[in-house]
């Protein structure tokens, strides 16, 4: 269950581990090789509003998983044979096939893990799911550029041709992990014949009506989900030429210095989300992650000190950002209205990677994945489209003003957030201050919430 999900994720960062290759070899600029991201992003804007509703009605968990992982090796397939017969278009086309199953992949996994281990267990299936997205994250930044040099010594020369070869190679990874969806879906159907269950579902209710009547804070936490995660995504997709550029940093240590963000979320967003749990107080934690991710952005743009430095600390104050942030959705909109809610914010950034924040506060989501079993549509849709467009404004931004300009622009849309953070804690104090209710303040009234239900 844990490697479902492994070759989308170690495909989806390709083109950020092969940045140089890929504008050398299809003769690019950076406005047109961010549109790989984009074309990812674009088909997640809709589906994830019907990714759910086709695991529960139309294909069931197994066939679900087993189709949206074809699309994942379909497209990856397209990608690379775009690159090898040298039309950039194709490889666009491959991408946009890639995010069709990629995100509704994610859906069908946690839908898995919720079906399979709904008591605590849930909690740590959740954090090796992430480990595991992590673990092919940071594989791909630092081993793509060492296959690529492998395949243009064996063909004599780099060229689209190259390039083309080394991403059939990581297409491996996505064949792997539609093995792991056939494995996975006949253990499901032994399960259900020896223990008399019925297949997983999402439980998702797509109510685009409910949109209307989302309160204010609601809205707030949108805003800050959008421009802070457009300032760490796109980023990462552009890293590697960034330090080769102004650090001089070579393209392994470019990939390596890249890759640190996914390296240290894997182990800090569990323990972080542990804190989170135990403490309360989500939006001074918020506010937190936010100042540190512009610190370490301010210190990218406008220092030479050690790049190492400030990606370590926008590894951490990324995952706390995710602990904090993601689970006081489900504090201020009605249980039945949280997969709309969820849905409309989880795709703005994309990739996951919302995916990652299933298991940012771990409880607190587990529990919500319990209970509504759908982080949805809405927030979902926001982010994918924010990463969309941001994709391609960055790399316009860069194509003419520099690196630079785009790292000012970046500490903007950190601004943008910390402002909405701010408005959040105000809004929050005025309207009775639950969002940041301490752990032990929120458990009280939940069990005088449970004593009077009774």
């Amino acid at each position: 269950m844990c490697f479902l999900g492994f070759g989308s994720y170690f495909c989806y960062d390709n083109p950020a581990s092969l940045q140089t290759q890929v504008l050398q070899d299809m003769n690019l600029n950076t406005a047109k090789f961010m549109e790989l991201y984009a074309w990812y992003s674009w088909p997640n804007v809709v589906l994830c509003f019907f990714g759910g509703f086709l695991i529960d009605r139309v294909f069931g968990i197994r066939l679900g998983t087993i189709i949206f992982s074809l699309f994942v090796c379909v497209g990856q397939v397209i990608f690379a044979t775009g690159a090898l017969v040298n039309h950039f278009w194709l490889m666009e086309m491959g991408r946009f096939v890639f995010g069709i199953g990629g995100e509704s992949l994610a859906v069908a996994q946690n839908t898995y893990a919720v079906n399979w281990f709904k008591g605590k267990e849930l909690n740590l299936v959740f954090g090796l799911q992430l480990s595991m997205a992590r673990l092919g994250s940071t594989v791909n930044m630092n081993i793509m550029g060492w296959v690529y040099g492998k395949v243009s010594g064996l063909l004599g020369s780099a060229g689209h041709s190259t390039l083309g070869v080394s991403l059939m190679i990581a297409g491996v990874t996505c064949i792997f992990s539609l093995i792991c969806a056939l494995v996975l879906g006949l253990l499901d159907k032994r399960a259900e014949k020896i223990l008399n269950k019925e297949q997983g579902k999402t439980g998702e209710v797509i109510k685009l009506t409910d949109v209307k009547d989302f309160p204010l804070p609601l809205w707030i936490i949108f805003v800050i989900c959008v421009s802070y995660y457009v300032a760490i995504f796109p980023f990462i997709g552009l890293g590697q030429m960034f330090f080769i550029e102004k650090f001089n940093f070579s393209p392994a240590e470019a990939r390596a210095v890249n890759s640190i963000v996914y390296i240290i979320s894997a182990p800090a967003s569990p323990v972080l989300g542990f804190i989170v749990d135990k403490t309360g107080r989500n939006v001074v934690w918020v506010m937190s992650a936010v100042i540190t991710t512009l610190a370490a952005h301010m210190m990218l743009a406008f220092t030479f000190w050690n790049p190492w430095i400030a990606m370590s600390v926008l590894g951490v104050s990324y995952s706390l950002l995710a602990c904090a942030l993601w689970p006081m959705v489900a504090f201020v909109v009605p249980e039945h209205q949280l997969g709309t809610a969820y849905g409309l914010c989880v795709h703005i950034s994309v990739c996951l990677h919302p995916r990652f924040v299933f298991v940012a506060n771990l409880s607190t989501i587990s529990q919500c994945c319990v209970n509504s079993s759908s982080f949805s549509p809405s927030m979902q849709s926001i982010q994918n489209l924010g990463l969309a467009l941001i994709a391609m404004a960055a790399g316009s931004i860069l194509d003419n003003r520099g690196y630079l300009f785009l790292e000012v622009f970046f500490c903007a849309c950190i601004c943008i957030a910390l402002m909405s953070v701010v408005l959040l804690y105000f809004v929050d104090y005025f309207r009775g201050g639950d969002l940041n209710q301490s752990a032990s303040a929120r458990a009280k009234l939940q069990k005088e919430a449970t004593s009077d239900a009774e």
